[in-house]
């Protein structure tokens, strides 16, 4: 299966013409990548380890609007908790209304899709039934769903974590490193994820140097 190399200076549209685009820059035969363009009304995937960057990536580089001038909608598991944190009693365990957080997560996520707009999630990679529904439901309504995976070493993931204040558990990122493996050596091997059009695998240099994801 072909695999996209970086155009120099240019924009790349994943899924265009191949399905996979390895832009991390480790090879300094790979130029960096200013922007990633995707159809409007599809839906965009953001996926890699815990503390890897996919927040900040998703906030600085989305774009607000489509080229037609529709919404954005950008579905983030964190906004929900932070929002739920503002509204209940500092002392209450997260882990007592995790469920009530994911499951709000979901339903907003479902709100979105039924709106036709385009789609920014950000994902965990841990999770394959969710990509499973994204697949599933882009593909009844002819739309396609695409991934950006950011392939960054434990270490660097694990102090991001602590920048944030927040971390996974041992055992959860053990399961979050086997997951994103899987993904990153599937990629590598020039296959999407089961059910994306397309599969866009970054490092912490060529997501840094990334200035915008957009919808045309």
């Amino acid at each position: 299966m072909r695999r996209g190399r970086a155009p120099s200076g240019g924009p790349v549209r994943p899924g265009r013409r191949v399905p996979v685009h390895d832009l991390r820059t480790a090879d300094e035969s790979r130029a960096a990548v200013p922007e990633l363009r995707y159809p409007a009304h599809d839906v965009l995937v953001a996926s890699g380890l815990p503390g890897s960057g996919k927040t900040t990536l998703i906030s600085r580089t989305v774009a607000p609007l489509d080229e037609e001038g529709g919404t954005v909608v950008r579905i983030d598991s964190q906004d929900m908790r932070e929002a739920w944190e503002r509204r209940l009693p500092g002392w209450l365990p997260y882990a007592l209304y995790r469920p009530l957080v994911r499951c709000a997560h979901y339903a907003g996520l479902r709100r979105a899709l039924r709106a036709d707009a385009s789609v920014v999630v950000h994902d965990c990679g841990a999770l394959p039934w969710v990509r499973r529904w994204l697949a599933w439901d882009t593909r009844r309504r002819g739309r396609r769903l695409h991934m950006v995976l950011l392939d960054v070493d434990p270490g660097v993931a694990l102090e991001g974590q602590a920048a944030r204040g927040r971390g996974v558990s041992g055992y959860a990122f053990g399961r979050h490193r086997r997951a994103v493996r899987r993904l990153v050596a599937g990629v590598e091997a020039g296959r999407p994820p089961q059910g994306c059009a397309s599969a866009v695998l970054l490092d912490r240099e060529a997501t840094s140097a990334l200035r915008g994801i957009s919808f045309e």
